[in-house]
């Protein structure tokens, strides 16, 4: 074998090596994007189930519009939120789910409130919401944790940084986040 022939060898490798590395990057890359879809599934659904929530106790809770106040700016910014990266959003998500907490902590003030079946299959639904985006925003950030190790790693850090592979932000919750909001809503 020639030395010409060895060095097209050697060429061939590089390449298949990089092409390979590149593949796994963009995957990887991909399913970050598609995790952080699901969580944004699961954050709409519980956008569009607040206004319901809100609209529900409304009319029982005549002295408390500061917190119902709270509860929709909350909503509006986490809505906004969306578009400025999963660390912005998660920030405002913590705010939502701070504000909602207040919500269910007012609502045990009123018997009748916890007894309106409208409410209570509100708070189930968001409660399910709540698990799901707890879940998808599990999946998301394992999947940043394998792309991000990906990249600051040899060989793939060679090429992660001039091909444009980037760091990406974890959607991180608060530890009081983490908690579904609950209330009670038996009569006894």
């Amino acid at each position: 074998m020639g030395p010409v022939l060895i060095l097209l060898i050697v060429v061939i490798a590089v390449v298949a090596v990089v092409a390979l590395l590149y593949k796994g990057l963009v995957s990887k890359r991909n399913q970050i994007d598609e995790a952080l879809g699901q969580i944004e599934v699961q954050l709409k659904r519980r956008h569009d189930l607040i206004p319901n929530l809100v609209q529900a106790v409304k009319g029982y809770m005549q002295y408390e519009q500061d917190v119902l106040t709270k509860v929709t700016e909350a909503r509006a910014n986490a809505v906004a939120a969306g578009a400025q990266g999963p660390a912005q959003q998660a920030q405002a998500e913590n705010n939502l789910t701070g504000a909602l907490r207040s919500l269910f902590s007012v609502v045990e003030n009123y018997p009748d409130l916890k007894a309106n079946q409208n409410v209570m299959q509100l708070q189930e639904e968001l409660t399910t919401t709540e698990n799901q985006i707890g879940f998808s925003r599990q999946h998301y950030n394992a999947t940043v944790l394998q792309y991000n190790n990906s990249i600051q790693t040899v060989p793939a850090v060679l090429l992660a940084g001039p091909l444009g592979f980037t760091k990406r932000e974890f959607f991180d919750a608060e530890p009081e986040a983490a908690d579904v909001p609950s209330v009670n809503l038996n009569l006894g």
